[in-house]
């Protein structure tokens, strides 16, 4: 592997300048927490990338990290986007992954890694990170993301918290047995901290899997809820709670506009309501009886509703 410290710039100006420490003991782990919000492959609802926007637009932060990206993407696989403008390009949405330092609605300050997931050199982001953690002595990492799962949005969303040791998670109740699925940087990034002895947490908000590919601000809200209750963080959600119940009403009209929709999300809120009653919670959702619609049902349903709305069929 290749130098990892290669790979970021670390702005030691903005950092003397904050007054941060340097903490010579990579264990120590008594400085700010750090979170991580990555904008990637699995990310239903895009609760990481809505929950990390919401941080950097609620409070003040400063640029301490920034990694090469034009060595970490592969432009032809993940596009970004420019803006054409009748005989001209005016604009470039360059990709980026940084750390800013950030102070709460309380002056509490924390780090905040955020941006677009990697495509390649995971290992060496990861070690870079890592240094990064034990340069400023980070007590806990917490990440977020969202997963489809066949939920209705008309229940409380649950979520599915891990961590690098038991006592991290053990208020929380697991949705799943052993199973295996598709990696991710942040997910490998708590892996690999644990292994190298440092506390490392996430939140995995379940997401209702026919809003998976839009953006959902009240599962983001959920995920930042979380954060707060781990971290002590005020993460001012009020913002957040108003874009989700204006987008919830709006989900509402389109659901009560079809009633092939309605039929499906109904179905979802009797077999949730039925491990409700069985457990007194919410419980293995994956392991439910009977049928459960596929994604793939539910937005053929969501599109088919939409095109008429639209006239396009």
């Amino acid at each position: 592997m290749r130098d990892p410290e290669t790979i970021v710039t670390i702005d030691d100006d903005a950092v003397w300048e904050l007054g941060l420490p340097y903490w010579p003991d990579p264990h120590e782990g008594t400085g700010p927490v750090l979170l991580h919000g990555l904008r990637g492959f699995i990310d239903a609802g895009s609760v990481a990338q809505v929950a990390a926007a919401h941080v950097e637009s609620s409070f003040e932060s400063t640029r301490i990290a920034t990694f090469d990206m034009d060595q970490l993407l592969d432009y032809r696989s993940k596009r970004a986007l420019m803006t054409f403008d009748s005989d001209r390009w005016t604009d470039y949405e360059e990709p980026f992954l940084a750390v800013d330092y950030v102070r709460d609605n309380e002056g509490t300050g924390f780090l905040l890694l955020y941006g677009s997931e990697p495509d390649v050199q995971w290992e060496r982001v990861i070690a870079a990170v890592r240094r990064i953690i034990e340069r400023f002595g980070v007590s806990l990492t917490v990440g977020f993301h969202g997963i489809p799962m066949g939920v209705p949005h008309t229940r409380p969303l649950t979520l599915t918290a891990h961590g690098t040791r038991a006592g991290l998670t053990e208020d929380y109740t697991s949705f799943f047995g052993k199973i295996k699925v598709p990696s991710s940087l942040p997910a490998l990034l708590e892996y690999r901290l644990g292994e190298s002895g440092h506390d490392a947490m996430g939140f995995t908000i379940h997401v209702p899997h026919y809003l998976s590919q839009m953006q959902y601000p009240p599962a983001a809200k959920v995920a930042l809820e979380h954060v707060e209750r781990a971290t002590g963080l005020d993460l001012k959600l009020d913002v957040l709670e108003r874009d989700g119940m204006d987008i919830t009403a709006a989900i509402e009209s389109e659901v009560a506009g079809s009633p092939e929709v309605s039929a499906i999300v109904h179905a979802l809120e009797e077999q949730f309501d039925r491990f409700t009653e069985r457990v007194g919670a919410p419980g293995r959702i994956l392991e439910a009886d009977g049928p459960i619609p596929t994604a793939d049902e539910l937005a053929a349903e969501f599109e088919k509703f939409l095109a008429q709305e639209s006239g396009e069929e």
